[in-house]
């Protein structure tokens, strides 16, 4: 059988949010460090019992441990827990209930971002992070115009073609000064699935649903 490949890189970066250094954790988890060592680097399996413990000791979900589930408790979000839309939002998306989810993810994910923006107070990483969400949209739109039966526009300036070639530049540039602003940033601010999950109870399903789809894609990719 395949050793799951999320449970090391869960279980080692579970104990580095706490600050817990391998030493302790190890102490902690009944086992010696080295053997710890081997689990968080993936060279050895552990059995049940370690991690039953270990989900108690971090005070997470086996689910969550395995790389099943991107929330703590183990849920996961379904199209059972998406509101039944009203009747505009049935005129603006019609009755796809996968649309409907991939929006309410969409917003609830970009609204964490921004409070968390708010929290940190950095104005240049704000506008930078802006503009990458302002493009990114403007682009997204740019392809869905071309549904349209005629390509001409009042509403753009640039073709379709050169318009894309543009967004990309500038959501390039927007996402290096967002990385230096961040970096840079003299109030740091921490940030882990757990915070996210605490503050943010509502919105947490959605945004860490939407990471954990994100990078399974990206994994299709390698």
């Amino acid at each position: 059988m395949k050793m799951n490949s999320d449970f090391p890189r869960i279980l080692s970066l579970l104990r580095k949010e706490r600050h817990i250094s391998q030493k302790d954790a190890a102490a902690a988890l009944g086992v010696a460090q080295a053997l710890l060592s081997h689990y968080e680097k993936g060279k050895r399996e552990c059995g049940l019992d370690f991690l039953v413990k270990a989900a108690d000791y971090y005070n997470v979900s086996t689910d969550y441990l395995l790389g099943r589930s991107p929330m703590s408790s183990g849920s996961v979000i379904v199209e059972s827990d998406i509101p039944e839309p009203s009747a505009q939002e049935k005129a603006r998306v019609g009755a796809d209930l996968s649309l409907t989810l991939s929006k309410k993810l969409l917003i609830n994910s970009i609204d964490v971002i921004y409070s968390i923006l708010a929290k940190i107070g950095n104005s240049k990483l704000n506008m930078a992070v802006s503009s990458m969400f302002s493009l990114t949209v403007y682009k997204v739109f740019r392809i869905v115009f071309r549904v349209n039966k005629s390509e001409a526009s009042t509403m753009f300036e640039f073709s379709e073609e050169k318009a894309c070639r543009l967004a990309d530049a500038g959501i390039s540039v927007s996402e290096g000064d967002a990385a230096s602003a961040a970096k840079e940033s003299e109030n740091p601010v921490e940030i882990s699935a757990v915070m996210i999950e605490n503050e943010f109870p509502k919105q947490a399903p959605a945004l860490l649903s939407l990471i954990k789809g994100s990078e399974t894609r990206l994994k299709k990719l390698i």
